[in-house]
């Protein structure tokens, strides 16, 4: 009886010891605002301006074709989605917008380092050219 005990007492500390180191993911959802936001810039990537910002930002991260296998990537806790999937390509411009450049947590904010609201309309262009 006292060999069960402890083992049930292991087991419980080994699953809440699990539980609380394992990297859990909220849902990413942006404000209404940018849900309905619209890309006065809509379409082209001008001048490649958006995969040249993306290759000086994203890559890294999300990996030179956005399949999420960037060099950085496997040094974070955040799961890397690949942006070419349904997942990604279906959400509207402005929300692209506020997770791409707003940022959370792991995902940095780009809102000083690319200051132009063309160049940030760009590189959701240029995300857009990655569909699957």
């Amino acid at each position: 009886m006292k060999s069960i005990l402890t083992l049930s007492t292991v087991v419980t500390f080994l699953l809440t010891l699990v539980a609380f180191t394992s990297p859990v993911q909220d849902p990413w959802d942006a404000p209404a605002k940018y849900k309905t936001m619209k890309n006065k810039y809509a379409g082209e990537d001008v001048d490649d301006i958006g995969k040249d910002l993306y290759m000086k930002h994203c890559k890294s991260c999300h990996g030179k074709e956005g399949y999420g296998d960037g060099t950085k990537a496997n040094e974070l806790e955040t799961e890397m989605k690949e942006l070419g999937t349904e997942e990604v390509q279906g959400q509207s411009d402005g929300e692209l917008y506020y997770k791409s450049i707003i940022g959370r947590d792991e995902m940095p904010s780009f809102e000083k380092k690319i200051q132009s609201e063309e160049d940030r309309w760009m590189i959701i262009n240029y995300l857009r050219t990655l569909e699957e």
